[in-house]
């Protein structure tokens, strides 16, 4: 991404599970603290909160997404109809994990604003398990699940070096 002067940088709060992020976004761009944003993050679009501006300068390699547009009503009635379809969800993915025999509690379920991953946060520390759900999701065509790992800590970060499980459903990016 371009750090040049006609470029910004927020801060940005998005997800079900709270994550900050440096975005950045044109300089000519009409933003304030609290309004709701669509960010590319390395899920998909998601709907954010612009927390503030940074003021010192970050170098390219800490932005880590963009800010595509302040969010509107459209986007917000798709997060509503999201959330909902999410909650609906909840207790299938429940009994999926029971019937899968999985050592893992979930915690909440999101979805991309464009509906193309849905993410399940998961009590546990990433192993396997969670490799498991992942790959029984895939297996059983749920479309395409991102398993994040959630500890008393906040989320389970991914390692940069990886590993996968080959499905993309486990956090890795493929």
């Amino acid at each position: 991404m371009d750090s040049s002067a006609s470029r910004l940088v927020y801060l940005v709060r998005y997800g079900t599970t709270p994550e900050v992020a440096r975005c950045v976004v044109d300089a000519g761009s009409d933003l304030s603290r609290g309004d709701a944003v669509i960010v590319r993050t390395h899920r998909g679009e998601q709907l954010g909160t612009l927390l503030e501006r940074e003021r010192s300068s970050s170098t390219v390699e800490e932005i880590e997404f963009e800010i595509l547009r302040r969010a509107d009503e459209a986007d917000l009635a798709q997060a509503k109809i999201s959330r909902q379809r999410c909650e609906q969800a909840f207790g299938i993915w429940m009994q999926r994990i029971a019937d899968w025999d999985l050592q893992i509690e979930l915690l909440d379920i999101e979805e991309t604003l464009d509906g193309q991953k849905t993410i399940l946060y998961v009590l546990c520390e990433r192993g396997p398990d969670s490799t498991k759900l992942a790959l029984q999701a895939a297996a059983a065509g749920l479309g395409l699940i991102e398993v994040q790992p959630v500890s008393a800590e906040g989320l389970v970060v991914i390692a940069p070096s990886g590993g996968g499980c080959g499905t993309g459903g486990c956090g890795c990016e493929h």
